[in-house]
C-alpha cells in the first residue's frame, strides 16, 4: 500500500459502515493492513461479544513516556435523515470529504494514520501510541477497556490528544455527563375507576417536574464556569413513554433523563437527588394503594468531565503544536475525561466542526484535514 492522504484515507473509513450497533472489525482489519505495510503491529482488544474491538499500536519505544493520539471509529445512525449523497460513500468533491464520520471523527484517525509513514521514517525519542476504540457514540463504552491496559503499563504516557472537532481548538475541559433511565410501574384498570389504579404517567410527570425543576434551580442558583456556553450545570429528561390508550389506566412508563455537570458539581449526588425523591415520596404513595408498584433506576451511560489545568504542560504542548494562545471547554461529552482518570493529562484538539456532527450532510474540508496534519508534523518533530 503506497502512502494516502488524509483525504483518501478518510475516504477509505467512510466506507466501513460503522454505526454503534454494528462491528467495527472490518474497519480494523483495514487499518491493520495498512499499518503492516510500514511495519507498525497492533493488537485488537475485543468486547465481550468478540464483534467489536479497539486497536492499539505504539510507534517508538514503548519504555519511555509517550504521547496518545485517541479516536473513536463508530459513527452515530444516518435513519430517519435526508442525505443528499450516500453517507458511506466517502466522496471526495469540491475540496469536501463527504459522509458520515467525515468530522465526528474518522477524520481525525485518518489524519493519524496518515501521518504513520512520517512516524516510522523518523526516530521517535517519544514514542506515540495510537488508539481507535468502539461504541464511543454510546456512552464511551469501548475506549474504557483499552484504557484499563493503557493504566497497567510500566511507563505510563505522558499526554493524550482527543481528536473531536474542535477546528484544531485546545479544549481544556467538558462535561461529565450521567443518563438514566427509569421505569414506573403502576396499577392499571378501566379510566372509569381511576381511583382505584396508580396511574404511571401521572407519577412520572411528577418526576419529571421535579427532575426539570432541579434543573431551573442549578441556572438560577447553581455554580458557574464561564468557559462554557451553559456555564452551569443542567438536567434535562429526554424521553417519556406511557399510555396505550385514553380509557386505560397506565401502569407502565419510561423515562431518560441526563444530567450533564460542570466540574463544581457531582451528577451522581444530583441523580441521587431525584431517586430520593421517586423512592422516598412518590413510591410510598403508589405502594398505599397497590403495594406492587415501583419504581425502577436504571444507569445508561456515566461518563467523566474533563478539566485540564489551563498551566498543564500537555496544554503548553498543544497550543505550541497547533500555534494557539487560547483554550476553551465545550458542553459535549468525550472519552478524554476517561484518560484523565487514570492521571494521563488530556486535551481535546481535532479538525472539523461539531456542528456537522449528527447531521444530514456531514462532511469535512480537506483544508482542515492538511491543518490537523500540520499538527501532527509539528508533533512528530518534537517527538524526535
Amino acid at each position: 500500500m503506497s502512502k494516502l492522504s488524509a483525504a483518501d484515507i478518510l475516504s477509505q473509513l467512510i466506507q466501513f459502515d460503522t454505526v454503534s450497533r454494528r462491528s467495527n472489525l472490518e474497519l480494523l482489519g483495514w487499518v491493520e493492513t495498512y499499518l503492516e505495510t510500514f511495519g507498525v503491529k497492533s493488537r485488537r482488544i475485543y468486547d465481550d461479544t468478540g464483534k467489536k474491538a479497539n486497536l492499539i499500536a505504539t510507534i517508538g519505544d514503548p519504555t519511555v513516556p509517550g504521547y496518545i493520539l485517541s479516536g473513536h471509529v463508530d459513527v452515530v445512525p444516518v435513519d430517519d435523515q435526508d442525505w443528499s449523497f450516500d453517507p458511506f460513500g466517502g466522496e471526495i468533491r469540491d475540496g469536501m470529504v463527504l459522509g458520515r464520520g467525515a468530522s465526528d471523527m474518522k477524520g481525525y484517525v485518518a489524519c493519524v494514520l496518515a501521518a504513520v509513514p512520517e512516524m516510522t521514517a523518523k526516530p521517535l525519542a517519544t514514542p506515540l501510541h495510537i488508539v481507535l476504540s468502539h461504541d464511543e457514540e454510546v456512552g464511551c463504552i469501548g475506549v474504557r477497556t483499552a484504557i484499563a491496559e493503557i493504566a497497567q503499563w510500566e511507563t505510563l504516557p505522558k499526554g493524550c490528544f482527543v481528536g473531536e472537532p474542535t477546528d484544531m481548538g485546545v479544549i481544556i475541559g467538558h462535561k461529565a455527563k450521567r443518563a438514566e433511565r427509569v421505569v414506573i410501574k403502576g396499577f392499571t384498570a378501566h379510566s372509569s375507576l381511576a381511583p382505584t389504579a396508580v396511574n404511571s404517567v401521572e407519577y412520572a410527570a411528577r418526576l419529571t417536574t421535579f427532575i426539570s425543576d432541579l434543573g431551573r434551580n442549578l441556572q438560577k442558583n447553581g455554580a458557574r464556569d464561564p468557559y462554557f456556553d451553559v456555564p452551569h450545570t443542567t438536567a434535562h429528561v429526554g424521553v417519556s413513554h406511557g399510555g396505550s390508550m385514553v380509557n386505560i389506566v397506565p401502569n407502565h412508563t419510561q423515562i431518560d433523563f441526563e444530567v450533564r455537570a460542570i466540574s463544581a458539581d457531582n451528577p451522581a449526588e444530583l441523580v441521587e437527588q431525584v431517586r430520593a425523591f421517586a423512592k422516598e415520596t412518590l413510591e410510598p404513595q403508589m405502594q398505599a394503594v397497590k403495594p406492587e408498584c415501583s419504581i425502577h433506576f436504571e444507569t445508561l451511560s456515566d461518563t467523566p468531565g474533563l478539566d485540564t489545568c489551563p498551566d498543564a504542560d500537555i496544554v503548553a504542548t498543544v497550543k505550541a503544536l497547533s500555534q494557539k494562545n487560547n483554550h476553551s471547554k465545550v458542553a459535549f461529552g468525550t472519552e478524554a475525561g476517561l484518560f484523565a482518570e487514570v492521571h494521563i493529562p488530556t486535551v481535546v484538539v481535532g479538525p472539523g466542526n461539531i456542528d456537522r456532527a449528527h447531521k444530514p450532510d456531514e462532511f469535512i474540508k480537506v483544508s482542515e484535514l492538511e491543518g490537523c496534519s500540520l499538527f501532527l508534523s509539528n508533533l512528530i518533530a518534537q517527538c524526535v
